[in-house]
């Protein structure tokens, strides 16, 4: 069941969202880049954006054997050394280059990676998408819309204005540093759905235009709210509230309904063939079909809970995979709950984090800055003329029923065997880590290594996913964090009995893990990675011709290297207060996490591992690390008040 981490990008990339977020379409363009004069300013440097590169044999095979070395033992390790070797000196290795790199000179092609790692990671994969596809964040609390319905409206109400940023493609272009990233992924942000099907998923983007509404579900029951009135009006959140009000009352008057939204939590191909009995079922022709549009062509999901959480724990519990009935995986959904809290569950196979996480940003930034145009204030004429939202109930048999009940105990029995648990640590944040000029993601990512090997006397083999979306049709690609560096510093940190007079020592070993960390990390976003190299070489050998896969693939030391049992990922914003995914391989863990200015956080998920435990450790590593900088800083303070008192005496 391994599994590739398809998350977001850790380079604190993303551009603070601002709520005006358009400029002239006209400028400038950075060095290297040209304005496409005929394209929509969200996308005017879409056609100049380079193709993603492929780095030399040598480059990625001296790379994979330093990441290799502290994972494996010396005899292992002197094995993989002489078969990467030899692979780098074959004919063979030199002809899958030569295949992989007509692949990217191809007339017309824009990403020589996109379409196998999109089949591979996500429309291929087979496994439900809820746990071990899906991500969530967990919206800071208004504290102004404590009411489920209120606050639902308010967040439907401030995402219209992002939507027609993103339609009309006058969104201001993301860039890194000057550098323009890919915007094509954002077309799947509003209206789109990922569909079941067999061998490989498909996704469909429908018209706004022409199916301008929300659905919302609510006890298990789906009800469409349109967004305008019928003179085309855009309804104002007190409006939205209304409708929302209305739905809520409504499904507290019946029972729970049958929960279809159950099948899309599935084994995709159950899925896939439930979705085909769902239509089948219908004895009024094509009504379920109909149904199902309704939904997958809505804007976005609001799944309406009838829970209260408060532990971060809970919320992000919930917000993660809820009770399995009350949602609709296939599709980005905003969750609201009973005491006004609310998240956001994206929906991963056509985006990363980073496009969601600005939209999220920019909905309750608007919010929280009094920036949101929501509308007229509520009257008690408000909403008098909006006819009621549409419930759509679908015609089932015994069938469907049957296929319903055993998605809800294949869910059931999933998420029983999973855990989750949140570290908030106040001790430090990034404001403390800046003092010592060092990157606070690589410090993160030590302290993650450290805490492993506090747990596992030996370092973590671990993903952090970097973004590569300065490249066409850009997605992902591996920060190999656990280094011979990380190993050297956690096991001097381990092995310190004297904290004050091995400080210096431990925060220079500690710098060196940094710089190696922070080298590898600039390596990833320009496509200069091992892992999906090594991935692309591998497609291109012709199995169904007779030809043999290279010996590298089949050493022990690959699969070991490649069995992510740490998947890592960093998205941080003064907006969302927690985030998270599920693990990647059965024996691993998913570590999401965010660096505020005075707290790191941690979201620890995974199938029947000990979680509580690796809390404890992270907590305790965080600590340590703290401690130990600020040890040698004593040391070097006390070195330079002697210094300074002997150049006085001569």
């Amino acid at each position: 069941m391994s599994k590739h981490r398809p998350t977001s990008s850790t380079a604190a990339a993303v551009s603070r969202v601002s709520p005006a977020q358009v400029q002239p379409a006209v400028q400038d363009p950075p060095p290297g880049y040209a304005i496409d004069l005929t394209a929509p300013p969200m996308l005017r440097y879409q056609s100049s954006l380079p193709n993603l590169p492929i780095p030399s044999l040598q480059s990625t095979a001296t790379k994979y054997l330093e990441t290799v070395r502290p994972l494996v033992t010396p005899s292992a390790y002197k094995r993989t050394e002489e078969l990467v070797n030899a692979f780098v000196a074959s004919p063979q290795a030199t002809e899958l280059q030569r295949r992989l790199e007509a692949r990217r000179n191809t007339e017309g092609t824009k990403n020589w990676l996109s379409d196998w790692w999109n089949q591979v990671a996500y429309m291929g994969y087979r496994d439900p998408v809820v746990v071990f596809v899906s991500y969530f964040f967990v919206h800071v609390d208004d504290r102004l819309r404590r009411d489920p319905a209120k606050r639902a409206a308010s967040l439907v109400k401030a995402m219209l204005p992002f939507r027609e940023l993103v339609e009309s493609g006058k969104l201001e272009p993301e860039k890194v540093r000057g550098t323009p990233l890919c915007m094509d992924s954002y077309k799947w942000l509003f209206h789109a759905c990922r569909y079941p099907v067999k061998p490989s998923d498909t996704a469909f983007k429908f018209d706004p235009n022409t199916h301008n509404h929300i659905v919302a579900i609510r006890r298990n029951r789906f009800y469409v709210v349109p967004l305008v009135d019928e003179s085309g009006r855009e309804l104002s959140a007190a409006e939205l509230q209304v409708q929302f009000e209305r739905i809520i009352k409504r499904a507290a008057s019946s029972s729970p309904a049958l929960p279809i939204g159950a099948l899309s939590s599935d084994n995709r191909d159950l899925w896939a063939d439930a979705r085909k009995a769902l239509i089948a079922a219908s004895t009024t022709p094509g009504h379920n079909a109909k149904m199902l549009q309704k939904i997958e062509s809505a804007m976005i999901v609001v799944a309406l809970h009838e829970v209260k959480p408060v532990t971060r724990e809970d919320i992000s519990w919930n917000t993660w995979v809820g009770d399995g009935r009350n949602r609709w995986y296939d599709k980005h959904q905003l969750i609201v709950y009973d005491n006004g809290r609310s998240g956001f569950l994206g929906e991963h196979s056509c985006m990363d984090g980073t496009p969601t996480l600005r939209m999220n940003e920019y909905i309750l930034a608007t919010i929280a800055l009094n920036k949101a145009d929501l509308g007229p204030q509520r009257t008690p004429e408000t909403g008098k003329n909006l006819p009621e939202p549409e419930e759509l109930v679908f015609e089932v048999n015994d069938e469907v029923k049957e296929l319903v009940r055993g998605a809800e105990k294949r869910f059931d029995e999933l998420v029983a065997n999973h855990d989750l648990q949140v570290l908030h640590y106040e001790g430090y944040g990034k404001d403390y880590i800046k003092q010592y000029k060092l990157s606070p993601d690589a410090w993160a990512q030590l302290i993650k290594q450290l805490a492993f090997h506090k747990m596992y006397n030996r370092p973590g083999v671990t993903y952090e996913s970097a973004q590569t979306r300065k490249y066409q049709l850009g997605r992902t690609e591996v920060i190999r964090s656990a280094s011979n560096e990380s190993k050297e510093w956690a096991e001097a940190m381990l092995g310190t009995t004297n904290l004050e007079k091995d400080a210096l020592h431990l925060k220079e070993l500690f710098k060196k893990a940094v710089a190696r960390h922070v080298s590898y990390s600039a390596w990833a976003a320009n496509g200069e990675g091992v892992d999906r190299h090594l991935f692309g070489l591998k497609k291109c050998v012709k199995t169904e011709e007779g030809e043999e896969m290279p010996d590298l693939y089949k050493d022990e030391s690959f699969a070991k290297s490649g069995s992510w049992e740490l998947s890592t990922s960093q998205l941080s914003s003064p907006y969302i207060d927690g985030w998270g995914y599920g693990e990647v391989v059965p024996d691993g863990y998913g570590l999401s996490y965010a660096i505020g200015s005075d707290h790191i956080r941690w979201t620890i998920t995974s199938m029947n591992m000990p979680n509580r435990e690796f809390r404890h450790y992270l907590a305790e590593a965080s600590t340590e690390v703290k401690r130990m900088m600020d040890a040698a800083h004593k040391v070097e303070m006390r070195m330079n008040r002697e210094r300074e008192v002997g150049k006085a005496k001569l």
